[in-house]
């Protein structure tokens, strides 16, 4: 399935390229999320007339994503849970967990930006933590998790 981006796609394209993806990807996450649209001649001519206001919205995103980057500058969140003498956790901390902690904080995360490439916390200690604000920025925060009883 061949598509224009309409905005930039992590690991996929920029806004405006032609990319050909599996039709499950198109048909399910980027058509209807409104990150793409089908390659024929109306959309290509609609695409151009429309590309300044396109632009316009992804650089609105990327100076939004770029002050809430500036926002969390040295932020840590304490997280407390079960835990097991051994500081073994009795279950573990997610994305959802942390997102929580970071919007009691004040913070506009959503579990869907939080990045954990080694998984679920599992014991307790203090942990780097990415968050996806934006497909080109990226933040570390700090969760300390403590063992409660």
């Amino acid at each position: 399935m061949e598509l224009i981006l309409l905005e930039n796609v992590r690991n996929l394209g920029k806004l405006g390229d032609k990319v050909k993806v599996k039709p499950g990807y198109g048909r399910n996450y980027l058509l209807p999320q409104g990150k793409a649209v089908r390659v024929n001649a109306e959309n290509l001519a609609a695409f151009e007339a429309r590309r300044a206001e396109y632009e316009a919205k992804a650089n609105k995103l990327l100076t939004d994503a770029e002050s809430r980057k500036a926002k969390l500058a040295d932020v840590s969140v304490t997280i407390s849970a079960n835990a097991s003498p051994e500081g073994k956790l009795y279950g573990s901390v997610g994305p959802r967990e942390i997102a929580d902690a970071l919007q009691t904080a004040g913070h506009d995360i959503h579990k869907g930006e939080v990045i954990q490439g080694e998984g679920p916390i599992r014991h307790i200690g203090e942990f780097e933590v990415v968050i996806s604000m934006h497909a080109d920025v990226q933040g570390t925060v700090k969760v300390i998790v403590i063992g409660e009883k």
